[in-house]
């Protein structure tokens, strides 16, 4: 847990001390619409991974007809034309996304309250996040989902640390 706050500190020192200030008045504002805001963004995360499990099943069931049609007319020397979808890149987005989406409603009631662990299920988000972009540089997808998971989270990094002050530890 050391290591978490002094990323936090770090972090800290990057969105909020050294980087352009929100007006108190937007800081309010997001912070009263962030619970609602994770709420929205954790059901459809979750619905995402679902979408996604369904997609690859999908793409999975139409790769085996199509091998089972190559066998069928060009004979058994006939290799598979492709594998299933449902890859090792396809359970990690899945349970990155499960987690995601399991922060993000989590955090729904201790933002209402304006309590600091419903900031930190966010803050833990969209670190989940990021370190799933890093992951998928090595995967197919690349440069591209890691340059916009870097863009993102630095979005998001910026805006939660902006609003961190509106949110209190428990007593």
């Amino acid at each position: 847990m050391a290591a978490m706050n002094q990323l936090e500190t770090k972090l800290d020192d990057i969105f909020e001390k050294n980087a352009p200030k929100i007006p108190a008045n937007i800081r309010k504002m997001l912070a009263d619409w962030a619970p609602w805001l994770a709420l929205i963004g954790g059901i459809f995360t979750l619905w995402s991974a679902y979408a996604l499990w369904s997609w690859a099943n999908v793409a999975s069931g139409l790769l085996d007809y199509a091998n089972t049609l190559c066998q069928t007319y060009a004979g058994p020397g006939c290799n598979s034309i492709a594998t299933s979808r449902m890859g090792l890149t396809v359970w990690l987005a899945l349970a990155v996304l499960v987690v995601e989406g399991i922060l993000y409603l989590l955090a729904f009631p201790g933002l209402r309250a304006r309590k600091k662990a419903g900031w930190n299920y966010l803050y833990w988000g969209v670190l989940v996040n990021l370190a799933y972009g890093l992951v998928s540089l090595f995967t197919g997808y690349g440069v591209g989902t890691l340059i916009g998971s870097l863009i993102g989270s630095a979005i998001a990094l910026w805006l939660l640390f902006q609003m961190r002050s509106e949110y209190h530890a428990a007593k």
